[in-house]
């Protein structure tokens, strides 16, 4: 996940990977909350030759414009200056991605393909008249392009413009809104794009209520899903409203976060956030529901959140602007029985929030050493020791010595007991050495050599 607040953080922001105990096992962190990190997960990154590709961490680091800090672009739009970040295994940076045709990287988005290239989202207001849709004649459209890079060379291979297949007008977020934000109407608010098995991609936009499959080769909308034009009608509780993350699925069916709580239609029935996968007739053009994610107790989230499709077929929801990520059996629940198949289930710490949260299988082997700090105590010492992004750490054995080149095992095995262990021991030092050890007592790496505090 990637915490942040548009309210008053817990701690700092960054790119963070906890365990199921909520401990963290990677972390992070940057210098000001106005800076953040979203769309954190874990891809594989290929070159142009295909193969298995090397897993790694992808991101989106930047600026969002969030009152009171920015006002210039609607609530949520990516400030200029924002880029992508692939991270090996070892944490070392393999390639920083930025978007083209001057538009900004934006946080929604950030794909990497077998073809060695990346797909993402970028956004840029765009200067538009806005007196057909009610607002004002030197007004913008806060535009979005679907594009794609190749990495070796950053060049760009495809994009698909939302102005240039869209039109404003369908649009469920009044233009009346861009007066506050100088002037920018955030019409479409593309927020997901997935590239299906056939040249296609579906792509979801926010404030038209609408989910599009496009012929990537063409960029006509093959057929639309929701939204004031839908191709598509809706058997009960199929509907959406301000959706995120649509994603293809096995057999004619998508899924996606429906928000679906806030400023709903004259007539619509009430609704609280959950997972939703859909059912897509194409011979009667209907969409049924096919199961439903929902949380006890229920939950609004007006922006943000995902459903992942795990490979043992759960499904991880994170919770978007609610503070909660969970884990549920495939065949989910409805919203009366919304406790059913829960597996697993955890809160951030006050307002904090992940614009999307992901269970995924990392090993992380750090390419920088353990870290220790040894404090006198109980007529010894505690040694504080830990590896940030370790994922192989078992134990710790601990050496101390009466100068850095005479050291010796006063603790041979100290179990691991979260993100920081305390290792306890009788020896006085004042010089100790911490060592990681792996689940067969191996040595995985040693830090550096630390004296007693104070001494």
């Amino acid at each position: 996940m990637a915490p942040f607040s548009a309210e008053q953080m817990i701690g700092q922001t960054g790119a963070l990977i906890n365990d199921n105990s909520g401990d963290p096992v990677w972390f992070r962190p940057l210098p000001s909350t106005n800076l953040q990190n979203a769309d954190f997960k874990v891809q594989r990154y290929y070159d142009a030759r295909g193969g298995r590709g090397q897993p790694v961490l992808t991101w989106w680091q930047g600026s969002l414009a969030l009152p009171p800090w920015y006002t210039n672009l609607p609530a949520g739009a990516p400030e200029p200056g924002g880029c992508y970040y692939i991270y090996d295994r070892h944490y070392r940076l393999l390639n920083t991605v930025f978007a083209r045709h001057g538009y900004y990287p934006d946080e929604h988005e950030f794909t990497l393909t077998r073809r060695g290239t990346a797909l993402f989202i970028a956004s840029r207001p765009v200067p538009v008249d806005l007196t057909p849709y009610g607002g004002p004649r030197n007004g913008s459209i806060e535009n979005s392009e679907v594009q794609e890079v190749d990495l070796a060379t950053g060049r760009l291979l495809f994009s698909w413009n939302a102005l240039d297949h869209l039109d404003p007008a369908d649009s469920e977020e009044p233009v009346s809104s861009a007066s506050s934000s100088d002037g920018v109407w955030d019409a479409f608010h593309i927020n997901s794009v997935d590239e299906g098995p056939d040249g296609r991609l579906l792509v979801s936009a926010r404030n038209m209520w609408a989910v599009y499959d496009i012929a990537k080769a063409t960029g006509r909308i093959r057929y639309q899903i929701g939204g004031k034009k839908s191709d598509f009608t809706f058997g009960p509780g199929a509907d959406f409203y301000w959706q995120h993350d649509a994603r293809y699925r096995p057999g004619d069916r998508i899924s996606m976060f429906d928000d679906g709580c806030c400023d709903l239609p004259d007539g619509a029935p009430e609704q609280v956030s959950h997972g939703l996968v859909l059912n897509l007739d194409f011979r009667r053009r209907r969409a049924a529901v096919d199961r439903t994610y929902y949380h006890q107790p229920p939950l609004e989230s007006p922006t943000q959140g995902n459903t992942q499709a795990l490979p043992n077929g759960d499904a991880f929801i994170g919770w978007g602007q609610s503070p909660y990520y969970s884990e549920y059996a495939g065949a989910g629940n409805t919203q009366s029985t919304a406790a059913r198949n829960l597996l697993y289930d955890a809160r951030m710490p006050g307002s904090d929030i992940s614009y999307r949260a992901f269970r995924e299988e990392w090993t992380g082997t750090p390419y920088y050493p353990p870290a220790a700090v040894a404090r006198a105590g109980g007529g010894g010492s505690v040694v504080h020791a830990s590896w940030n992004g370790s994922t192989q750490t078992r134990a710790w054995r601990l050496l101390a010595g009466p100068d850095p080149r005479s050291l010796s095992v006063v603790v041979r095995h100290a179990p691991r007991t979260g993100f920081e262990t305390a290792v306890a021991t009788k020896a006085r030092g004042p010089y100790f050495r911490v060592d990681a050890l792996d689940a067969r007592g191996r040595v995985l790496g040693r830090s550096r050599v630390v004296t007693v505090r104070g001494s």
